[in-house]
């Protein structure tokens, strides 16, 4: 990935003409079965560039209450877009409850925000949604007028634990933003993909968000390599968390995993076991108990039992 980067033909990608960004837009709009692409700094702006394509100053977006978009984005579709947020429930399996976002849709009435667009994530907390879901939810929005947007930061381990296509995964929805920064391994950056008009809005925004970019043909290449070269690997991460939340299980420390996530609840061992993990160097954030592992593909077989190690010795077992 690093040589490609070195090697990259550049541009200027605030002309539309830096070769290697067009050529990762273009690959990703075909993979992800999409008319176009854009390449963005983060996954937050490229969220947030979305939702201003799909929504203008008193529009709103419907969206889960535990929703990267929601919660962890920092309000930025209110405070920068005049968005409203209308959060709705998260049931336990990362799913929105269709039932109450019908509920929430407003009438056309002037005392009211327009509800514009639906708001999906997967995976949520390394749950893989079934595209079943994605059908469901599509069809509620097309009953309502409402257009669909995918937070899909881990959509690409989405596709590969339901053993679909990427494109499958992601048919349903009008824009999908996609991580290149997370299992697919690039150093930075995501893409949104839709059609060409919502694309073009979006290219606006990107350029009022601040993300227009110059020479980012350095950046796109290691984009470009992850999406030819780090989706199919992606199945050896889930088999790490696996193996890590199998082994911690055997530790007596309560776990739940999905995809590439473990959650790991220490208890009032917490602290010793953050403190093991630090002497170790072993990055581990450990908040009243609690800890969220993730693997990708830096972690290797030897620094998963590294860690199971670790945690079992600062546990005393």
């Amino acid at each position: 990935m690093r040589q490609a980067m070195f090697d990259a033909e550049v541009g200027d990608d605030v002309w539309g003409d830096d070769p290697t960004v067009n050529r990762l837009q273009a690959t990703a709009a075909e993979l992800f079965g999409k008319e176009a692409g854009l390449y963005l700094p983060s996954g937050t702006q490229s969220n947030l560039a979305a939702l201003m394509a799909h929504c203008g100053r008193g529009d709103e977006y419907i969206v889960g209450d535990n929703a990267h978009t929601y919660k962890y984005e920092a309000g930025g579709a209110a405070v920068l877009a005049s968005i409203q947020p209308q959060p709705v429930r998260m049931l336990d399996d990362g799913r929105l409850d269709l039932n109450h976002a019908a509920s929430v849709i407003k009438p056309d009435d002037p005392h009211f925000a327009r509800s514009k667009l639906l708001c999906i994530e997967n995976t949520h907390d390394g749950k893989a949604l079934p595209t079943s879901f994605h059908d469901e939810a599509a069809a509620l929005a097309e009953d309502h007028g409402l257009s669909m947007h995918l937070d899909g930061a881990r959509s690409c381990n989405a596709a590969v634990a339901l053993g679909v296509s990427p494109a499958e995964l992601m048919a349903p929805f009008d824009t999908v933003s996609i991580c290149l920064s997370k299992g697919l391994g690039a150093p930075v950056g995501s893409v949104l993909v839709g059609s060409k008009d919502l694309i073009a809005a979006a290219y606006r925004c990107r350029k009022i968000l601040g993300g227009g970019m110059r020479q980012a043909g350095g950046l796109a290449a290691a984009g470009l390599y992850a999406l030819e070269h780090n989706i199919d690997r992606l199945t050896d991460d889930h088999a790490r968390a696996t193996r890590l939340a199998e082994g911690l299980a055997e530790l007596g420390v309560p776990v739940t995993h999905n995809t590439n996530m473990v959650f790991a609840d220490f208890g009032p061992s917490g602290e010793a076991v953050a403190k093991a993990a630090n002497d170790a160097n072993i990055l581990l954030a450990v908040n009243d108990g609690s800890c969220r592992l993730v693997t990708h593909l830096d972690v290797d077989d030897d620094g998963v039992e590294s860690v199971i190690a670790t945690v079992g010795r600062a546990l005393g077992r």
